[in-house]
């Protein structure tokens, strides 16, 4: 089979040593003639795997010890209502900045349990950049913010510093990017992007944020009792958690956060860079702006997308169909995709430059 070149924006792609390893414990795992999918979850064994993923989202990320590190599930969409749940009720109004499609998936939720202040959106210029400067009420509950937007193609490099609690979808670039914990008092993340498979949600929170919750919450949606259990409270997503381990531990092995960070930063520049140069295609995002999980460009005639999409096809690309709202193009440069993909993509883009540009005619100077 010809090489697959992945660069879907839903589920992750992940390092083949990883798929193979998680493989093996379908059918055996480590020796116990059992499939990890039939193990007890409150067996030893698992309890070390989930203790090993706590120490590896630990390490990796430099959470300190007043943090805690839950894994739910639900997916970071359930995280839209969970956090007004704990946090909003009671409180005047909560802070959201509107960057596109999931912050307002977001801001939908949070308006369910209280008031919500929207401080910037980039809704005027279709969510193309990140509003830089804003200001929030006094005595909002939490400012939320979307790191990276997936389906627009921008990303927050600088967060803002304020006294309000602050609260972070990290879903598509957590591990990433180094990031200062301590800026935050609640993180969360879908597992499916740069984490492991879907099925699993990683919430990194501060205790005193937790504990701060003063409101009945139903026992599913209190973040303290799964802090309490040791994010066993029932049963967990078992698989998710354990692929999730073996990813943490591939990333360890590649020199942690800060080293992948620096492919991640190549990745991006040398397909920004192809899309800048080419006559043929052009960027969605502000230029101080684009994302490097999420590249978003379009065809300059729109007319020869369709060609592109079927020749990156054949040259076994997949995954790089523009969001349905967005349209053109988008191509996800997640931590385990080589930089030989991005290297086969670039190609492919001057190849269809020198052909389209031939297939132009001249035009007459008389």
């Amino acid at each position: 089979m010809s090489k697959v070149h992945n660069f879907g924006a839903g589920p992750c792609i992940l390092p083949e040593s990883v798929l193979i390893e998680a493989a093996k414990a379908v059918t055996n795992w480590n020796g116990s003639g059992l499939s990890i999918l039939e193990i007890s979850h409150r067996s030893p064994d698992f309890e070390a795997v989930i203790t090993k993923t706590q120490t590896l989202v630990r390490e990796l990320l430099n959470v300190p010890d007043n943090y805690a590190v839950l894994f739910l599930q639900g997916g970071a969409s359930t995280q839209f209502s969970m956090i007004p749940m704990n946090f909003l009720q009671g409180k005047r109004r909560a802070s959201y900045l509107d960057t596109g499609y999931f912050a307002q998936k977001a801001i939908k939720e949070a308006r369910l349990f209280g008031e919500v202040e929207i401080v910037d959106s980039s809704r005027n210029k279709n969510y193309s950049y990140i509003p830089q400067s804003y200001e929030m009420a006094h005595g909002s509950a939490y400012l939320h913010l979307t790191s990276n937007n997936t389906i627009e193609g921008t990303e927050i490099f600088n967060f803002p510093k304020t006294s309000v609690s602050v609260v972070c979808d990290m879903s598509s670039d957590i591990f990433s990017r180094t990031i200062n914990v301590q800026d935050f008092d609640l993180i969360y993340a879908g597992a499916q992007k740069n984490l492991g498979p879907a099925g699993m949600t990683l919430v990194i929170a501060k205790n005193a944020f937790l504990d701060s919750v003063k409101c009945s919450v139903p026992s599913m949606s209190d973040y303290r009792i799964y802090r309490d259990n040791k994010s066993m409270f029932n049963t967990p997503p078992v698989y998710s958690i354990y692929v999730a381990m073996l990813n943490l531990m591939w990333l360890k092995d590649k020199g942690g956060v800060e080293a992948i960070e620096q492919v991640n930063i190549r990745k991006a520049e040398m397909l920004y860079a192809e899309i800048d140069r080419n006559t043929m295609f052009e960027g969605l995002a502000h230029h101080d702006h684009r994302s490097r999980m999420n590249v978003t460009f379009k065809a300059r005639d729109v007319e020869t997308e369709k060609e592109f999409l079927t020749l990156a096809s054949k040259e076994g690309m997949v995954g790089i169909t523009g969001y349905r709202t967005v349209g053109g193009f988008r191509v996800s440069l997640y931590n385990a995709l080589p930089i030989e993909s991005v290297t086969a993509l670039v190609s492919l883009m001057r190849d269809f430059e020198k052909v389209k540009l031939r297939a132009v005619p001249l035009v007459s100077s008389n």
